[in-house]
């Protein structure tokens, strides 16, 4: 069933994170969905700003939608980083039910002015906002130890009216040079302030020991986009080029995908939560 972002996350202070898994094709929706299903557990689905803004979320959105349609799950369709209001402004069109955009590379004042706007917006369409609070860079460039502030975070969410708030504490996008170490106090102290579902990004290479520790302290979403990625091209590179049925060969890579959402839902605690 296709639920907003608000829906899915209301009750990820019951002891689990909703995972969030980066889509890019037909494929890699079809794994996430059928373990969502097997699992019985809620998921989101969502796609990155580029993707919006170079065309091929017109072909995608309607395939995550209609799986979101048909599972009997609880399925949110979400834009992921929406570098500003185009990007935002195309997912909505092409139907999200959540929206995340990313204003975290502006004076703080600036982000919160321009995520308000967008929150605005979308609350006339009953479509949730996740915004990002400290700047969440990549994994090649190191872990960063520059975290969100319990303060900011406060005057953020008091001043957008966000549903979600992505911070920084500790992890990065991208496949990391060593393992992150979290700022567990850090989400504690954030999450005991704001109230509101926090958002880890840079989910895809940290410890299964950290990532159960996070929700413990109050993350309530976990993005994959990185190591789905790879679990799917990872099997392509493996397939037998002779299985020229496009949709014969394309069995085990989704299979692949499948297995990696499994092993993410049963980490974060969401199996059997639809």
């Amino acid at each position: 069933m296709l639920v907003n972002l608000q829906t899915i996350l209301k009750d990820t202070d019951k002891g689990y994170a909703v995972p969030a898994f980066n889509v890019y094709n037909m494929e890699t929706v079809m794994g996430v969905i059928s373990a969502a299903e097997e699992s019985r557990s809620p998921v989101i689905m969502q796609f990155y700003s580029r993707l919006a803004t170079t065309g091929f979320a017109e072909f995608l959105c309607p395939i995550i939608l209609k799986a979101a349609q048909k599972a009997t799950v609880p399925v949110c369709v979400h834009l992921d980083h929406g570098a500003g209001y185009i990007p935002a402004a195309i997912a909505v069109r092409n139907g999200v039910t959540g929206v995340m955009v990313d204003f975290s590379k502006e004076e703080l004042d600036d982000n919160i002015k321009h995520t308000a706007k967008t929150v605005a917006l979308c609350n006339e369409l009953n479509i949730g906002v996740e915004g990002e609070l400290g700047h969440i860079g990549k994994a090649a460039d190191g872990v960063p130890t520059d975290y969100t502030t319990v303060e900011d975070a406060v005057k953020y969410v008091e001043g957008t009216g966000v549903s979600a708030l992505a911070i920084a504490v500790g992890t990065a996008h991208g496949r990391y040079k060593q393992a992150p170490v979290l700022a567990l106090d850090r989400i504690k102290e954030i999450k005991d302030a704001v109230k509101i579902p926090l958002v880890l990004h840079g989910g895809s290479g940290v410890p299964d020991e950290q990532i159960q520790a996070a929700i413990k302290k109050g993350i309530g979403k976990i993005n994959f986009g990185t190591d789905l990625c790879y679990a799917f091209l990872d099997k392509v590179m493996e397939g037998d080029v002779n299985k020229v049925a496009i949709d014969i060969f394309m069995a085990e890579p989704i299979e692949a995908v499948k297995n990696f959402a499994l092993s993410k839902i049963k980490l974060l605690g969401s199996e059997n939560r639809a």
